[in-house]
């Protein structure tokens, strides 16, 4: 199946007990065992079947089919939040001692994670000065466990070189852990230029409808772990939480996605729940429609942003002038994505006056709504960041992002073209004096 069915059909024909043709929601929290015998053989991952709802749920497990599908991939783990997903990620690939290289176009939380959070379990987290594949080759080193980019930067906005980054880090032995929330497998399938673990937060694109937190984690299942048993012990030894039990020997190519619903998932409980799972699979039946709308409409507001005398500077990939145009047209099949980030004409305080006179477009830290909404980064989502820290990550104090929503294009561009029309009156009247609390550093 093509991605708009596999977005529909994928992992579920109907249910095997009442033929519903709706994925049920199993809101249960155990599942009866036949016997002590059953019961064990379950236990022991000899027999396929449910123990408990914090390790698996019929509803879960066709949104993770689902997802699987979509990316090409061999499995996938839905957990609680996208943040958890990536936690639990990285985590299954480390230990005291260890290090990942990362790029430095980060989510904010992606980087106090990996700044602050992952240092104190002992796993360095080495910040590369650019994402060129060539500058993330000379941190990797004996300790190195993985590679980590965001496909498409939120919200710096470039595009990573995926198959370059993927010869880097098999050329020493390592996974590429790509985060493709802001793509969505609809736009871009990261296994297919090599990367071997893919993680998104459901709750943006994939939901797509701001009311739902989720993320997933999905296993290409090609990461030849055994070859690398130097590094990867924790797939080759036997599990002493897990009754002795050997990974690679019982699950072959899916032993990564195995050990992190078992090790992590059931350990540490970052589970989602089946209600969860229900409305994220009702919002991944029309991804495709909508990120076909979200782009189409994004490139209207861009042209609009780019050819407006208060706008100071637009970043967008869809443009021949921007650094990542010929990456997107590699790997977006010369398509943008909906995120835009610009800058209005008067700096700082005028962004704010212009942020703060938005009307249809909303003021949330959220992306990939049907709805359109606005962040201001330096006052929120990268606020715990210095400002060289932020320029590295690709936001400036000015820097408004958009994620532009599935609405009609006109009534987007009036909203903005009348909080332009206010920053610009107001610069005039009050000059350099104008000020803005929010995110003041």
């Amino acid at each position: 199946m093509r991605r708009e069915t596999i977005a529909i059909h994928g992992g579920y024909d109907a249910d095997p007990t009442t033929r519903a043709v709706a994925v049920p929601i199993y809101q249960t929290v155990a599942y009866a065992f036949d016997s002590a015998e059953h019961g064990a053989a379950l236990f022991n991952l000899e027999v396929p079947g449910h123990r408990y709802g914090r390790i698996s749920n019929p509803t879960n497990d066709v949104l993770e089919a689902r997802i699987a599908a979509l990316e090409g991939g061999l499995g996938a783990l839905s957990v609680s939040t996208g943040q958890a997903a990536l936690h639990f990620a990285v985590l299954n690939l480390t230990e005291n001692g260890t290090n990942i290289v990362s790029v430095p176009q980060l989510y904010g939380t992606t980087y106090t994670l990996f700044a602050h959070v992952l240092p104190q379990l002992g796993v360095n987290v080495r910040f590369a000065e650019s994402d060129d594949p060539n500058v993330i080759k000379e941190l990797i080193d004996d300790n190195t466990r993985a590679v980590f980019c965001e496909s498409v930067g939120n919200p710096a906005g470039n595009i990573c070189d995926l198959e370059a980054l993927a010869k880097v880090a098999h050329q020493f032995g390592v996974p590429l852990l790509v985060d493709n929330t802001v793509a969505t497998p609809i736009l871009l399938r990261p296994f297919e230029y090599g990367a071997d673990i893919v993680v998104h937060s459901l709750t943006k694109f994939l939901g797509g409808h701001g009311t739902t937190l989720g993320g997933i984690i999905v296993d290409s299942g090609k990461f030849p772990w055994g070859e690398h048993a130097e590094r990867f012990r924790m797939f080759k030894e036997p599990d002493p939480s897990y009754h002795g039990l050997i990974y690679n020997e019982h699950f072959g190519a899916a032993a990564y996605i195995a050990r992190c619903r078992s090790v992590y998932q059931r350990n540490m409980g970052s589970v989602l729940s089946p209600m969860s799972a229900f409305l994220l699979l009702q919002g991944i039946e029309t991804v495709a429609l909508r990120v076909d709308r979200h782009v189409e409409n994004a490139w209207r507001v861009a042209e609009f942003l780019s050819n407006d005398a208060r706008v100071d500077w637009i970043n967008y990939v869809g443009f021949p002038n921007n650094p990542y145009y010929q990456l997107a047209r590699k790997y977006l099949n010369g398509r943008a994505c909906s995120l835009i980030t610009f800058g209005v004409k008067g700096g700082f305080a005028a962004g704010c006056s212009f942020y703060n006179a938005l009307r249809l477009v909303k003021r949330v830290v959220n992306l990939g709504d049907a709805k359109s909404l606005a962040c201001h980064p330096a006052s929120t989502t990268h606020r715990q960041m210095s400002l060289e820290e932020q320029r590295k990550a690709g936001v400036t104090p000015e820097t408004i992002r958009l994620s532009i929503g599935i609405e009609h294009v006109d009534d987007i561009i009036e909203d903005l073209d009348r909080a332009l029309d206010t920053a610009h009156r107001s610069l005039a009247l009050k000059g350099n004096g104008l000020q803005c609390s929010t995110g003041s550093r």
